[in-house]
């Protein structure tokens, strides 16, 4: 009995194997979406524009500054995910073929136990990658919303 269930827990892990890296390999992608982005607004700041926030405000001047924090968190809401959540595929993207290297490795297909390593390794590699590319833009992003938050409150203070 114990047999059959570990047996099946094993074919469970393996049918995550494909749709783990495919999500890994979209949120890399999406972590270079993302710093194209920054890059982009860190350009447009530079020339007085790129303040989503302040945008945000001028557009409608009677939010409260609960509902611009409420925006700031949504502007930030994918890629903070993203980096969150990218670590924990790249960990499940790097176990789920231990099980079948180290079956290898008792059989002997070294060859094998080569394959699903590399596998497993490089999935890790670009899921830290992703999460660090996205961990930074996040923080960053963070701040310059902060900066934004103070900005409006003193034209809020000037307008009184």
């Amino acid at each position: 009995m114990s047999h059959l269930v570990e047996l099946t827990m094993y074919q469970i892990s393996q049918i995550f194997l494909m749709p783990t890296l495919a999500l890994i390999a979209g949120l890399f992608l999406y972590a270079f979406w993302v710093l194209g982005e920054f890059l982009v607004l860190a350009l447009r700041r530079k020339s007085g524009k790129g303040r989503p926030l302040l945008a945000h405000f001028r557009q409608r001047p009677t939010l409260s500054d609960d509902e611009l924090d409420v925006f700031a968190h949504k502007v930030l809401e994918n890629p903070r995910i993203a980096s969150r959540v990218t670590p924990m595929l790249g960990l499940v993207a790097t176990m789920i073929p231990m099980g079948p290297a180290l079956k290898s490795l008792s059989d002997g297909n070294l060859a094998e136990v080569s394959n699903n390593l590399t596998i497993a390794f490089s999935a890790v590699i670009l899921a830290l990658i992703a999460a660090s590319i996205t961990y930074w833009v996040v923080n960053v992003r963070r701040r310059w919303l902060a900066e934004e938050l103070l900005e409006i409150q003193s034209l809020r203070g000037v307008a009184a």
